[in-house]
């Protein structure tokens, strides 16, 4: 897929589709096998939160966001990188209770992410040069 070729309407999709399966994963096939990941309840509970709060952002930008959109496009990118980094943060802090499959599972969310952020910034960093 060449992230050029994508439409900021598409990314929103993306971020938000991406989004709300964090927040399931997290707030709910990660809580009912906790004992498979590790993290305690109440910090998966807070990022499926989170991540849930992302996704309506998404999804509003997605229906309701006109011409302007670079700017909601970099709050999002921003706020994910962010969430990152309390990831990172998380897995570090709880590694001692975190399983494989738990520190497998939140490297591999942060990995993803990160590279949806690479590709959002990228795409309003490129058209607001060309706009």
């Amino acid at each position: 897929m060449n992230p050029m070729t994508l439409s900021p309407k598409k990314l929103f999709l993306l971020d938000g589709l991406g989004a709300f399966s964090t927040a399931f994963l997290i707030g709910v096939v990660l809580t009912a096998f906790n004992g498979y990941f590790g993290m305690p309840l109440n910090i998966l509970n807070t990022l499926a939160l989170i991540a849930l709060f992302f996704a309506c952002y998404s999804i509003f930008c997605f229906f309701f966001i006109g011409a302007n959109w670079q700017p909601f496009l970099r709050i999002i990118a921003i706020a994910n990188l962010l969430y990152c980094c309390l990831t990172i943060a998380l897995v570090i802090y709880f590694y001692a209770q975190l399983t494989f499959l738990g520190v497998s599972y939140f490297l591999l969310e942060i990995v993803v992410i990160c590279g949806l952020v690479f590709i959002e910034l990228r795409f309003a960093n490129k058209h607001q040069r060309d706009g």
